[in-house]
């Protein structure tokens, strides 16, 4: 039964959430709306049927909801947002029994589809939710083939169909990455990509099979009928294309393929020397998911890093998201965030504020994989995905102590926590014998 309370009453704590939707108000919170604007204090997040109805500034009204909490001043955000991500594909990297994240044994490629495979109860998916990850871009990776195949977007609720949207795009290598998987040289590898996408068109503009649905090289099936057929979707811009790249001439000829392809939906992955070239991706509308941490080459196809790329990719007017791999973990997508909030304290560096900090890990990789205004944003309509952080989000060593995904208050426990609180004030005495050495 609902009850009417004030603001100004005393705090009642929320309890653990049911499988449905609670209404649920949080007030007297430094609220980050994840739109690109600065936190307002004294903020207010008001949740009903699993979706936000409002979220900004008190203005002293009484809700009617099953329960209100102060949040004592704490920060309130909505869930992050991580792309371009495995989570759900692994659980020991060095144990293929229990990963997916490569078929390099494959005949499949652009064919492969990540959102059967996706395991809700993997360890990943816990561990990066107590991190306030709340939703992810999710696929396979390039191995057998440039083609990564198609990935899925995820949540992170834990329930038994962790799918949100399968198929919702595909992922292809080209650079270093493409040219090693398809034959040593990046010309082998765009000759492929092209041969590849005209088979695609192929089949979908005869709306039939063509005489030859496999593409071979030395004898071998480098693009068989699934695989032509998975790309019709890429071809005819129904599904966005995932390009990895990163050196500014790539880049430049990755956006040329529109002078031939002109439906294809791009996203640029990577871009490490994106900065050189932002005019030209401003101009051609296409979004970028960058790596915030790099800094120095480690490639030949970065030697133009620079911790500033984001920064001045923004200010040319290139829609930019931080990558979830950035620092090789998507747990580590707020302290990139903060990284280049820092950096623009530093004479000559192009930073970012921290609204645009937040929402590049937030609403904009949202709004590249489909959800603008929907998710990775605490506005009308969005989502009832809201975090409580006992710090300031973007500073590292700040960790949720609350976790809700469609208004649901989520579990915070996983493998790692159950160790650390077996551990951490045992006694040395009780360690096992395999500890005394």
């Amino acid at each position: 039964m609902k009850r009417l309370l004030g603001l100004a009453a005393s705090a009642i704590a929320l309890v653990a959430a049911p499988a449905t939707a609670q209404d649920f108000v949080i007030a007297n919170a430094t609220v980050a709306l994840g739109d690109g604007s600065e936190p307002i204090e004294n903020g207010v997040v008001q949740v009903e049927d699993g979706k936000v109805v409002y979220a900004g500034a008190s203005d002293g009204r009484s809700y009617e909801t099953d329960m209100v909490v102060d949040a004592g001043g704490a920060w309130v955000t909505p869930g992050l947002f991580a792309t371009v991500t495995t989570l759900g594909l692994w659980d020991v990297g060095a144990v293929s029994q229990s990963n997916d994240q490569r078929a390099g044994g494959s005949p499949f490629s652009a064919a492969l589809d990540a959102a059967p495979i996706v395991n809700p109860n993997s360890q990943h998916i816990l561990v990066h939710r107590a991190a306030g990850i709340t939703r992810a871009a999710t696929t396979t990776m390039p191995s057998g083939s440039i083609f990564a195949g198609q990935g899925a977007i995820i949540d992170l609720d834990g329930d038994s169909n962790p799918v949100m949207r399968e198929r919702a795009f595909q992922m292809v290598a080209l650079g270093e990455g493409g040219a090693r998987l398809s034959g040593g040289s990046r010309a082998s590898a765009h000759v492929l990509f092209r041969a590849a996408l005209r088979e695609a068109q192929a089949l979908a503009g005869a709306g039939g099979t063509p005489q030859t649905t496999e593409i071979v090289i030395d004898d071998e099936v480098m693009l068989g009928r699934f695989d032509a057929e998975a790309l019709i979707p890429v071809v005819t811009g129904a599904q966005p294309l995932y390009v990895a790249v990163d050196r500014a001439s790539d880049i430049r000829a990755v956006l040329a393929l529109r002078d031939d392809f002109p439906r294809l939906d791009m996203v640029l992955v990577g871009a490490g020397e994106g900065w050189l070239v932002a005019d030209a991706i401003a101009a051609a509308g296409v979004p970028v998911i960058a790596d915030a941490l790099d800094d120095l080459p480690e490639s030949f196809e970065v030697l133009a890093a620079t911790q500033s790329n984001i920064g001045r990719m923004m200010r040319a007017g290139v829609q930019v998201a931080i990558s979830a791999s950035s620092g090789n973990n998507p747990r580590n997508m707020p302290q990139a965030a903060g990284n280049l909030v820092a950096l623009s304290r530093i004479p000559g560096a192009a930073g970012l504020s921290w609204g645009q900090a937040f929402a590049a890990i937030s609403s904009v990789p949202a709004a590249i994989s489909g959800y603008d205004g929907e998710a990775g944003v605490l506005a009308p309509g969005a989502v009832g995905d809201v975090v409580m952080w006992d710090g300031d989000p973007l500073e590292v060593g700040s960790v949720p102590t609350r976790v809700f995904i469609g208004g649901v208050e989520q579990s915070l426990e996983s493998h790692q926590s159950r160790l650390r609180e077996r551990y951490r004030d045992l006694d040395e005495s009780t360690l096992p014998k395999a500890y005394d050495w």
